[in-house]
């Protein structure tokens, strides 16, 4: 296979030893490899250093945070090795380096690089170098003696890419279950299924929690997994909640990182998720309105699962970011990352002020073309850019620093916490669980939908208190269970009115569209005739007397909307009209819709309202 092969002094100058590094005579190794496989299934492997380790017979490692520093140990040919851990740096399917300074074991320092290239055609060449400072004779002996096995290893874990998801030297077979746990997960899979959760979800989950790498069973994600089985993401989250509440899951709200998105808390319930939050190795604070992500663990009495780790692998587990490299005071250097379309955040470690490249589809940025230069002492722009843009970093600074470039989103496998909160299942199943009195968590966008009886004071004035309350209650229970079938979640009910919450908008208008034609003109068997507001818009969520409450400008002109409607009615914003697939949808329902506004001295503007006529009453 063609592609290049360097040598020491070739790959010294692509990958130089870090001048503040202890130095001394080296010991080196520069390993090449070739494989079939594209570059983003090579790097998807070599950037999973704990679990290429565990593949290679790498003994078990242990961190601790210190100050800010990583520090670990291990245990290797039965004697114990201390290290502190130096923040790794990579460009994302090119390059990854990972130092480590020895205060006790065989070395002093070590110092780890993978390369990846392109082989004309189609392949990777992939070099893999390591230095090591030994400690004394003896340390250079056990290297020397031990290095040569783990060559051999990367060689069969490299040829077993071909383009799997996971090779399956990477993946570690799981113990049998004892017979109490076996006999309690056939038990809990025939109760879900009883209970009418698909079928297919659960016999996915109960054979994965039996058979499951424990690596991927430590932290599960309900978008990852539906992605991976290619099932309905509600059907997942709807088996995962009845699964918690049988007792084969546990449902976490963790507290992350808006830097590095590792989890710096875990918590059973969503009342103990405190206000604020720190991350000592990125050096900042922060609210946790929005740093929440809620996964799930197996329960141990099932299968208990060891969170156990062979490396930090900074890059897999922070695969957000695309660039993270540290330059000393006057460095510069330039890197051309494959960022692909999309809106890519720029920041300097510890700081929390950002900029921004807008990355477009068009071809990458051409060997002549000028490079995006970024100084560290310069203010934060916006800058447009390639899918592959050349970038110069440039730490013209007095002090160290490390410059990342990640993707601006929140990674789409995450559950958040308005996707949790806006599901009717959770509120039913896990009712008892509310915020801290003063914590206020941030659940994103949703859709705030307010139905309201038209005509109830005529209504409890003839029929009384007792036998209009029977009628509420009543065309409530259909209300509920439409809302529920369109995704939503019913937040509360305030005398006849209902309040309910959507993550997608174009559910909420399905929904509203449904509530009309279920209580149309010339409807004799309830009183029931409604008209519906809609609003989208940020919302936090908040304890109101005991209760689970949205709040926040989006709810309160969701609810003022109502003015504008009348029976078989909708007034949503402009926000809600104009949501992906809302007005085209709308259009083939048909009904006449008229542009309003909600004008209100408490509002700085006007609020642009779309009244659509779902229904007409009939003649008399």
């Amino acid at each position: 296979m063609a592609g290049p092969t360097y040598t020491l002094d070739e790959w010294h100058r692509l990958h130089p030893w870090p001048a503040d590094l202890p130095d001394g005579k080296r010991l080196e190794y520069l390993w090449r490899f070739e494989t079939a496989a594209a570059p983003e299934d090579v790097w998807r492997v070599v950037s999973d250093t704990s679990r290429l380790n565990r593949a290679l017979g790498g003994p078990e490692m242990h961190f601790t945070e210190d100050g800010g520093r990583l520090r670990g140990w291990s245990k290797n040919g039965g004697v114990r090795h201390e290290w502190v851990e130096r923040p790794w740096s990579w460009v994302a399917g090119r390059w990854l380096a990972g130092t480590r300074v020895y205060e006790r074991g065989f070395m002093k320092v070590m110092h780890a690089v993978h390369r990846l290239d392109e082989a004309p055609g189609d392949g990777t060449v992939v070099h893999v170098g390591f230095a090591f400072v030994p400690r004394g004779a003896l340390g250079a002996a056990m290297i020397r003696l031990g290095f040569p096995s783990v060559e051999k290893g990367y060689r069969k874990v490299i040829e077993a890419i071909r383009g799997v998801e996971r090779p399956p030297l990477l993946v570690a077979a799981a113990p049998a279950l004892p017979p109490d746990a076996a006999r309690r997960l056939d038990s809990i899979a025939r109760a879900l299924k009883e209970a009418r959760r698909d079928p297919a979800v659960v016999d996915r989950l109960v054979d994965w929690v039996r058979t499951g790498d424990e690596a991927d069973l430590a932290r599960i994600q309900v978008r990852e997994r539906a992605r991976a089985w290619g099932a309905d993401e509600d059907a997942v989250l709807s088996v995962f909640l009845h699964a918690t509440r049988a007792g084969l899951l546990e449902l976490s709200w963790d507290v992350v990182c808006p830097h590095c998105r590792g989890v710096r808390e875990e918590h059973g319930r969503v009342d103990e998720i405190p206000r604020g939050g720190a991350c000592a190795v990125c050096a900042i604070e922060f609210d946790t309105d929005d740093a929440v992500e809620i996964t799930f663990h197996v329960h141990p009495s099932v299968r208990p699962i060891e969170k156990r780790v062979f490396c930090a692998a900074e890059p897999a587990t922070k695969a957000h970011v695309r660039v993270q490299l540290p330059l000393a005071p006057g460095a510069e250097h330039e890197v051309a990352p494959p960022l692909g379309p999309g809106r890519w955040r720029l920041r300097l470690h510890g700081e929390r002020r950002y900029g921004y490249l807008d990355a477009t589809a068009a071809a990458p940025v051409a060997e002549g073309d000028a490079a995006v230069t970024w100084r560290a002492s310069e203010a934060p722009r916006e800058v447009a850019t390639g899918a592959t843009p050349r970038l110069r970093l440039v730490n013209d600074g007095a002090a160290p620093t490390a410059f990342v470039v990640e993707a601006a989103q929140w990674s789409d496998s995450a559950l958040r916490p308005g996707r949790l909160l806006s599901f009717q299942e959770f509120r039913d199943l896990f009712g008892e669980e509310y915020l801290g009195a003063d914590v206020q968590l941030s659940v994103g966008e949703q859709t705030i939908l307010f139905t309201d009886m038209v005509g109830s004071t005529a209504l409890y004035a003839r029929r009384g208190d007792p036998g209009a309350f029977v009628e509420v209650k009543k065309h409530f229970d259909q209300v509920f269970a439409i809302i529920a079938r369109h995704r939503g979640a019913v937040v509360k009910t305030i005398g006849d009115a209902a309040m309910g919450a959507f993550n997608d908008p174009l559910d909420a208008v399905r929904a509203s569209h449904e509530i009309h034609q279920t209580f149309p003109p010339g409807r004799t068997d309830t009183p029931a005739v409604l008209r519906i507001s809609l609003n989208t818009g940020p919302c936090i969520a908040v304890r109101l007397n005991a209760n689970l409450d949205y709040f926040g400008g989006t709810v309160n002109v969701a609810a003022k909307l109502q003015c504008l409607a009348e029976a078989w009615q909708v007034a949503m914003s402009q926000r809600t009209w104009e949501a992906p697939g809302v007005a085209r949808w709308i259009a083939e329902q048909g009904g006449e819709v008229v542009d309003l506004a909600y004008v209100s001295p408490a509002l700085p503007a006007p609020v642009p309202v779309k009244q659509w006529t779902v229904l007409r009453a009939a003649p008399p």
